[in-house]
């Protein structure tokens, strides 16, 4: 098969096309030809040698897919050869074929293609995880969004506004803003330009969000508590601003307020698993109805998997960013 290979660490054009052996299925797995890919932050950090794959996953980049089930262990699994799937893989996406554990793959909702399909695993599941279960966003409670226009954020914007949650969202521009606005946000708020932080107090008349999805950390961190309300929740999924922050562990306390973080790739297919329960149980059919929709900015053929990383390291785009492969 075709794959992508990571040279070795460094810029994009490290990123070559090569011949690798078709991966070979085991207990409790799908063999996926797959038609589409996802482009994710991760992928980048991993070409440049900051982010390994887990032990036992494949080096070959890319986390979710779409395609056919071609093989695998069907007995007892809701999955037939031929079926269209999508999948949250631990790597191995950018590839011709693709193996996936039966419990991450979940049918492609209704009216999607296998490229619409591809966009959705690694955000979706990682959206719901950290906003809904670790912070454990509820009924009448708002959201904030750091990133509004990258592919986690047009998710969150969208699956919080859908389940009937005030939603804000900060961007890099004004164009980006008003593309919060459009997917479902309040308000997106240019963060070079606007201080986050007042803005919301003011939207919130001075209480502060329930819940803020934060993929920045470093000194957004400080800033963050000063916007939560009381009872508040960051939840922290990446540290693009840096691993070190200062925070006024007084108001921690005072307010009752809390910080958790979490990582996808390396927790447990059981985890993982119930994740995808929840998905196909709560926001399939909210996608099957139109009410949330693909985002996808570009779309790249495998070959050119480098150019593909060089513009998700611009930060222009707006959504997702996908190869196709088949």
């Amino acid at each position: 098969m075709r794959a992508v290979e990571i040279t070795e660490p460094g810029p994009s054009d490290v990123l070559q096309i090569a011949e690798r052996p078709a991966p070979q299925w085991s207990a409790g797995q799908l063999l996926i030809q797959v038609q589409a890919a996802g482009i994710n932050r991760p992928d980048v950090l991993q070409r440049l040698g900051k982010y390994a794959p887990p032990d036992g996953a494949s080096d070959i980049p890319g986390l979710e897919v779409a395609g056919v089930v071609v093989d695998g262990d069907l007995d007892g699994s809701p999955f037939n050869k031929g079926d269209l799937v999508c999948a949250l893989v631990q790597g191995g996406g950018y590839a011709e074929y693709c193996v996936a554990p039966i419990g991450q793959c979940l049918p492609l909702p209704k009216g999607l293609t296998a490229l619409e399909g591809a966009s959705l695993p690694e955000n979706f599941f990682t959206v719901w995880s950290n906003v809904f279960d670790r912070c454990a966003l509820s009924d009448g409670e708002t959201l904030l969004v750091q990133g509004g226009t990258s592919g986690i954020g047009v998710t969150a914007i969208q699956l919080a506004s859908a389940l009937g949650h005030r939603v804000f969202a900060t961007a890099g521009s004004d164009d980006k803003a008003r593309a919060c606005e459009a997917l479902g946000a309040e308000r997106g708020i240019n963060y070079r330009s606007e201080d986050f932080v007042a803005v919301v107090k003011q939207l919130t008349d001075g209480k502060g969000v329930d819940v803020i999805l934060d993929m920045v950390g470093g000194d957004y961190l400080p800033r963050e508590i000063e916007c939560l309300a009381n009872d508040g929740r960051i939840g922290l999924i990446a540290v693009q601003g840096g691993t070190k922050a200062t925070l006024d562990m007084g108001q921690l306390l005072s307010r009752r307020l809390t910080v958790t973080g979490s990582t996808l790739r390396p927790r447990s297919v059981a985890f993982k698993t119930a994740v995808a329960r929840h998905l196909l149980q709560t926001v399939w059919p909210l996608i099957e109805a139109g009410k949330i929709k693909p985002v996808i900015y570009k779309t790249f053929p495998l070959e050119k998997a480098n150019e593909a990383h060089a513009l998700m390291e611009s930060s222009t785009h707006v959504g997702k960013i996908m190869l196709q492969v088949a």
